[in-house]
């Protein structure tokens, strides 16, 4: 099952971080997801085996999707005042949880950790 748009830019957020890079192309982003200019509340949560590792809620959306996604995302991981930052390791087996504040209600989603993602398939067995 391949990652959201919105979930990999959480991802992807979080990781510039840990490589000390900019890696997101925001315009090509918004060029390709015009939604992304909107201006909707968000909610990133990470867990770490099932048990929350950090958090970041907007209460009033006040910049685009796009920039409130990315805010969030490094805020749960590195600033959650409940928490140390994330390590590399804890990055790669967390979930991330992205909550939506829409007119319509609440939008989540979450999606798996990276690793578990990737060590389905035993050793040795080709693609």
């Amino acid at each position: 099952m391949s990652r959201s748009v919105l979930l990999q830019l959480a991802r992807d957020s979080i990781q510039e971080v840990l490589e000390a890079s900019r890696s997101i192309n925001k315009q090509a982003l918004v060029n390709e997801h015009p939604i992304l200019n909107e201006t909707i509340a968000t909610t990133v949560n990470i867990y770490l085996d099932s048990k929350l590792r950090g958090s970041s809620t907007t209460k009033i959306p006040s910049c685009s999707l796009l920039e409130d996604i990315i805010r969030n995302a490094k805020i749960s991981a590195f600033e959650d005042k409940n928490f140390t930052p994330i390590s590399t390791s804890e990055y790669l087996n967390c979930e991330i949880e992205l909550l939506l504040t829409t007119p319509d209600g609440i939008i989540s989603e979450k999606d798996s950790a990276i690793l578990k993602a990737t060590t389905n398939q035993p050793f040795g067995d080709p693609e």
